[in-house]
């Protein structure tokens, strides 16, 4: 399943009273991954997307495994979207039991390089702020939408970099930053911002404060390679780094992508954002999930 999928799916499922019902721990958590929670605080802060942990399960379940893990955050991709009041309140209440936070939330749909659904794509982002106040997060992920026929990769670059100021201005006045992100041409030909050397120019034309990239790695390894030299060049720009290894979208290390060296990189260059992981696992969730972090501070 991808994120995309996910984001459909969840869109039919409500968080309720017996979803945030109490469960035990060893139920979910296996020994191995208790027994890896770590002592002292990683090298980053470190984070998971919650749709790629056991979707069959609760949503209390999954922030357990996640917390169990030695994560400190979850990023969410629309698990809220039916929830009531009571529901967002429950939810925080079992957050703040585990010592975790939603440090970054996705579901906006609207295209930022079609300048005919900018406004409905900025209503759309208005919208979800107060949504942001009940998860008390901080950060707002926003892909750019296909391309659109009729239109030149200059145009669609430029109406790009407008609907990301605009989205940047409303979204300062709640102290909120936004994190564009790339997406291969394989899961999605017709995206139009398959490359981070161009998300990259996106972020500098925009030149908001409040806005910086989403680097997913396992994406750009699809699209165009070369990921560490990208790092070393934008840093400065990167507010946060997605995790998955190729082919598969599995755990790192069943993979081509060499993560050590990348996370070194990330601590040479004095990094300071988010590490999340973006995986399917390939065994127990938990334990994949406790040996990543693992990896991260190698």
């Amino acid at each position: 399943m991808r994120r995309r999928q996910f984001l459909v799916a969840c869109a039919a499922s409500t968080l309720t009273a017996s979803t945030l019902a109490p469960v035990t721990m060893g139920s979910v958590i296996p020994r191995e991954a208790r027994a890896a929670t770590p002592v002292s605080p990683p090298a980053f802060p470190l984070s998971v997307m919650l749709w790629t942990v056991r979707h069959e399960l609760p949503f209390d379940q999954r922030l357990e495994i996640v917390a169990q893990a030695g994560y400190h955050g979850a990023q969410l991709v629309n698990e809220y979207k039916e929830w009531s009041k009571e529901d967002f309140a429950r939810a925080r209440r079992k957050r703040d039991s585990l010592g975790i936070t939603f440090d970054a939330t996705s579901g906006i749909t609207g295209s930022l390089c079609d300048p005919a659904e900018r406004k409905s794509t900025l209503r759309e982002i208005q919208a979800h702020l107060p949504i942001l106040e009940e998860l008390q997060s901080t950060r707002l992920i926003l892909l750019s939408g296909n391309r659109v026929e009729g239109m030149s990769h200059r145009q669609l670059h430029d109406a790009c970099v407008e609907t990301v100021k605009a989205a940047a201005d409303l979204a300062a006045e709640k102290k909120i930053d936004l994190l564009i992100e790339n997406i291969d041409p394989e899961e999605n030909p017709n995206y139009f911002l398959t490359s981070v050397a161009e998300g990259f120019e996106v972020i500098r034309e925009v030149n908001r404060p409040n806005v910086k990239f989403l680097y997913d790695f396992f994406h750009e390894q699809i699209a165009e390679g070369n990921l560490i030299e990208k790092l070393e060049k934008n840093i400065e720009l990167v507010g946060l780094v997605h995790v998955a290894d190729v082919p598969g979208r599995h755990e790192p290390g069943t993979g081509e992508i060499n993560y050590p060296n990348i996370f070194r990189k990330l601590r040479d260059l004095n990094y300071r954002g988010n590490i999340a992981m973006e995986f399917i696992s390939t065994r127990d969730t938990a334990v994949s999930l406790a040996a990543a972090r693992e990896l991260t501070q190698s």
